[in-house]
């Protein structure tokens, strides 16, 4: 009787809930086995494996992040487009920590092929689209936008910034007006 309602959808869900609560790290079939109060073979008619629940939680995430970046970037062009963008995933990050680390899982070619980690870089690209960058500079500065929205969205999550003066906030605000200049400067190759 405990098994009734149970989907896919529904345990990926909870499995992200699960994420934000004890670390993605520390997801599990058994673990959601027990949120549901379901032998462990109850759940595998909808999942495979541990990996398989990560996975689905990591297009999850990857599919909430691209949906709350398209409607941050409504509108938006140059600076005030990378601000809304970068606070989206430093934002979301902070909302929802296990499923941030769920979306850097490293997907098998043909499931990051179907994911919305490909509209990720096309948002990226669309700010950068102000910037009037060419490539190869473009998919350097994607490169470099991501690189330092994860690490210093990591650094700050992991108690990195907590024991210093200025504020993160701050220091956020600093880093996202440098990246402007840079890009606003960029070198032509």
């Amino acid at each position: 009787m405990a098994r009734v309602g149970l989907t896919t959808e529904r345990l990926t869900r909870a499995g992200a809930e699960l994420a934000d609560e004890v670390g993605f790290d520390r997801v599990t079939v058994s673990a959601l086995a027990r949120r549901f109060d379901v032998k462990v073979a109850s759940l595998y008619s909808h999942l495979k494996n541990s990996q398989d629940l990560k996975t689905k939680i990591a297009l999850l995430a990857l599919e909430e992040l691209a949906d709350r970046g398209a409607a941050a970037l409504a509108g938006r062009a140059g600076k005030d487009a990378l601000t809304a963008f970068a606070n989206v995933y430093r934002d979301y990050a902070r909302e929802h920590p296990g499923r941030y680390a769920a979306a850097q899982l490293r997907l098998d070619p043909e499931t990051a092929a179907i994911s919305a980690g490909g509209k990720h870089a096309q948002m990226t690209r669309a700010i950068l689209r102000g910037y009037d960058l060419t490539e190869p500079d473009q998919t350097h500065a994607v490169r470099l936008l991501g690189s330092v929205f994860h690490g210093y969205v990591s650094l700050e999550m992991g108690g990195g910034f907590s024991h210093s003066t200025p504020d993160t906030q701050e220091t956020w605000s600093w880093t996202l007006d440098a990246l402007d200049t840079l890009l606003r400067n960029w070198p032509a190759t």
